[in-house]
């Protein structure tokens, strides 16, 4: 990973370090770059270690190495916005974001890591956010570690996401939010469950139609808890549709009729304000048309 920067009036005699912080570098970055890496300003090595204060139209350079232990494998891959420190992609369903113990392929981050070996960039896979294998949608990808800090907060993501869904049933209030607890049901090793001695977890909702046995309704994740939207809307009794793990199965599509079609965001180094869309996939568009839903 190599990170560059032309320093600025506003940051003139400011600290190596205090710069690199301000910039989103975690102190676990800090150190890899201290024991391994290479910091130069204006050409000249210097250590880690020293002192070192920028003035005014230095150039800043660190060099962190980074290893992924990710096979790439030529998945294609469905890009919706891409820059210097930012990959959005679209995943399909039945598809993890990143590899576990018993399954290391077939991956959102084998795909990714494949695009970046063959676009010959330097990056590591460094997802913002997940979804579950078996919801589709947008994912926010860092190409850079220190941009993900950036993105990402102890009260909350900088970046909204909002979903689709088809759920059972008609909703009582048309538009509101669903404030409850979520914690790992204590028998599960995957279900959430709603409980007060969960974690916060809040999610906005608006029905945008509905027939007497169903709802197509917007939802937008104010926290990102394991499942939110899932349990969420099984706990006030509107399953999502095919969701088997806290609903039941569906003949109308073999997985959760979930989708991630925007995301927000002002992008955290040129402050530009970010919508990037995603329609939803077939299999959620011939459940909208059963139920006559206009998407």
């Amino acid at each position: 990973m190599i990170l560059e920067y032309r320093i600025d009036e506003r940051t003139d005699s400011v600290s190596v370090r205090s710069f690199l912080k301000r910039q989103g570098l975690s102190t676990h970055l800090w150190r890899r770059l201290k024991h391994q890496g290479s910091l130069f300003i204006n050409g000249e090595v210097i250590s880690c270690a020293t002192l070192a204060t920028l003035r005014t139209g230095d150039l800043l350079r660190c060099e962190i190495p980074e290893v992924s232990a990710i096979e790439p494998q030529n998945i294609p891959l469905d890009v919706r916005y891409e820059d210097a420190y930012l990959l959005v992609v679209n995943k399909p369903a039945h598809m993890l974001v990143h590899p576990i113990a018993k399954e290391q392929h077939g991956t959102l981050a084998n795909a990714v890591a494949y695009y970046y070996e063959t676009k010959k960039e330097p990056c590591v896979f460094h997802p913002t956010h997940r979804l579950d294998r078996n919801t589709t949608g947008l994912v926010l990808i860092s190409k850079q570690p220190h941009i993900q800090s950036l993105l990402t907060d102890a009260n909350g993501p900088r970046f909204h996401r909002t979903y689709l869904a088809i759920a059972h049933g008609q909703f009582a209030e048309k538009e509101g939010a669903i404030d409850l607890p979520l914690r790992r049901k204590p028998t599960s090793f995957i279900e959430q469950e709603a409980h007060a001695d969960g974690k916060p977890a809040l999610t906005r909702y608006r029905v945008l139609a509905e027939t007497d046995t169903a709802s197509l309704v917007e939802l937008r994740p104010a926290t990102g808890r394991t499942h939110q939207l899932r349990v969420h809307l099984a706990a006030v009794g509107h399953p999502i549709l095919g969701d088997d793990l806290y609903g039941e199965k569906s003949p109308l599509i073999d997985r959760q009729a979930l989708h991630a079609f925007r995301l927000d965001l002002v992008h955290p180094v040129t402050q530009e304000t970010l919508s990037i869309n995603a329609p939803p996939p077939e299999d959620f568009l011939r459940v909208a048309e059963y139920y006559h839903f206009s998407i």
